[in-house]
């Protein structure tokens, strides 16, 4: 599958899914950071809801994906669909594995 494909696949296991974790307009905390850590090594793919501003979201976001390492598959409002592939995955939790 070429990467436009790819992202396209993505997209659609996004649709079924549900924002797991909320960003609020206070930011990144350690919590945030660990239940994303968390979200993320166990089911690869993720929707996250941030509520701020256009403006802030965007940075927030920014720094999401730079602190996670992970990618944007895709953003809409305040919602984002963003994918770090585990190294070990689990599949009775990986969204990848479970919607393929």
């Amino acid at each position: 599958m070429n990467p436009q494909q790819q992202k396209k696949h993505y997209r659609a296991i996004g649709h079924q899914l549900s924002p797991i974790v909320t960003i609020a307009g206070n930011g990144l905390t350690e919590q945030v950071l660990t239940e994303l850590e968390r979200a993320l090594e166990d089911h690869e793919l993720i929707k996250v809801r941030i509520t701020a501003d256009r403006e802030d979201r965007k940075q927030l976001l920014a720094m999401l994906l730079e602190k996670t390492e992970a990618e944007i598959i895709q953003a809409i409002g305040g919602i984002a669909l963003i994918l770090r592939k585990s190294q070990a995955q689990k599949p009775g939790l990986s969204n990848l594995v479970r919607y393929s």
